[in-house]
């Protein structure tokens, strides 16, 4: 690291003390962000400024503005960023816990129609933020504005996207109704997820969908490679429209539950969900073609429903083996996205029923623009160094319509 910038703010933060007293500290937490996150930008990069070394891994590309609440005052911070990478300050994410809290406890109270006044009060008991109520308009005001931009934002290349949905209740017309939240995560080509969109629509039918993948490639979504979802007809309907050349696996864990329901007995349930483990975990497709046979075989006088069902379903669900090994505990099922739904659900619970789509929006868009900054700052989802490589060895150029689609 840099030994005169580390040596030399120490030094004017302690002059900086000695003339002003307390009345320094919002200017000093403010040099010392700025300082840190200029030093976890070079340990990123692996290089200082102008240095040469065959560690670098990127470029500095200058500073952005941004401004946060804190205790001791509103700082001013020049965010470090990086050319062509993603980057975002460790020291940063960690010190922004209270705006965070901030801005979701005004989402929630916000939705609830709680007065500007009273929300003054809870956010001072929940951020420890002592705010006013013009603040607390203008934070709103400017929430609104940013989870707008994180929603549209531009898109690049994502090998992997999850799409599933949930469904909140808001009122209309007078009555209570269940609208669907659709949501897409993606995975980025240097193994980072990151939320790349959610949409408030009347339910999920295939029109829905079909818009919402739309909009997802205007703002810019390339190079999937990959979609895994649930089986749900309107998607599956919309996903062929819009990308019928990228491959699709059925999430295998609601794959064996759908499974299940199938069973004459109850104490066939058990062994048909073990059935299905077997071949899910078999160590190539091959293996798993013989483990059906052998499932079909076992269970064709006891459960002859459950052998159809499988025989018509089962393929959805083994697209993962045509994909690089390292790939298969990640793309197996959704499931990696259930820490995003309770995330959600403890924030919604709060609410009950919303007053309109645009508030439910409002603040599912706060819990997930947290969660993906989070992401993005946290450890590597998906090694996909090499990606493009790996993926040629199971679609080489020129076979079929997929390879031509994404190359």
């Amino acid at each position: 690291m840099n030994p005169d910038l580390e040596k030399r703010v120490p030094r004017e933060i302690l002059e900086e003390l000695i003339e002003e007293g307390t009345e320094a500290f919002r200017g000093i937490l403010e040099k010392l962000f700025n300082v840190a996150m200029q030093l976890e930008r070079s340990e990123f990069l692996g290089a200082e400024a102008y240095e040469r070394t065959e560690s670098r891994r990127g470029y500095r590309n200058g500073f952005k503005g941004k401004r946060i609440q804190t205790r001791v005052g509103e700082l001013h911070l020049e965010i470090p960023q990086v050319r062509g990478l993603r980057f975002y300050p460790k020291s940063l994410e960690r010190g922004c816990r209270s705006e965070k809290a901030l801005k979701l406890a005004i989402a929630e109270m916000y939705v609830m129609g709680v007065s500007t006044r009273k929300v003054t009060e809870i956010t001072e008991q929940l951020c420890g933020l002592e705010i006013s109520a013009t603040q607390v308009s203008r934070v709103a005001g400017m929430l609104d504005e940013e989870l707008e931009e994180f929603r549209s934002r531009e898109l690049g290349e994502y090998p992997i996207v999850y799409l599933d949905a949930h469904y909140e209740k808001v009122r209309r017309g007078g009555r209570v109704q269940d609208v669907a939240i659709l949501k897409a995560i993606g995975v980025n080509r240097f193994g980072t997820r990151e939320v790349l969109g959610l949409s408030a629509r009347i339910s999920e039918a295939e029109v829905h969908w079909r818009g919402f993948l739309g909009d997802l490639h205007k703002r810019g979504l390339r190079g999937v490679e990959l979609f895994v979802s649930d089986d749900h007809e309107g998607l599956k309907a919309a996903r062929r429209a819009v990308d019928p050349s990228v491959p699709w696996n059925r999430c295998q864990f609601h794959l064996s539950k759908n499974a299940q329901q199938y069973a004459r007995r109850k104490e066939d349930k058990p062994r048909i969900a073990q059935a299905m483990r077997d071949i899910f975990d078999a160590p190539s497709r091959e293996d798993a073609e013989e483990l059906r046979g052998k499932v079909v075989k076992k269970f064709e006088k006891i459960a002859p429903e459950f052998v159809s069902w499988l025989e018509d379903n089962l393929e959805e669900g083994l697209t993962v083996f045509d994909f690089p090994r390292s790939w298969w505990r990640r793309i197996r099922t959704i499931n990696g996205l259930e820490r995003l739904h309770r995330e959600i659900r403890r924030r919604t619970r709060v609410v009950g029923i919303f007053p309109h789509e645009t508030s439910a929006l409002r603040l599912i868009s706060a819990v997930l623009a947290e969660i993906h900054e989070e992401w993005l700052t946290g450890r590597q989802y998906l090694n996909l160094a090499g990606w493009k490589k790996q993926v040629e060895q199971f679609f080489p150029t020129g076979q079929g319509n997929y390879r031509k689609t994404v190359a």
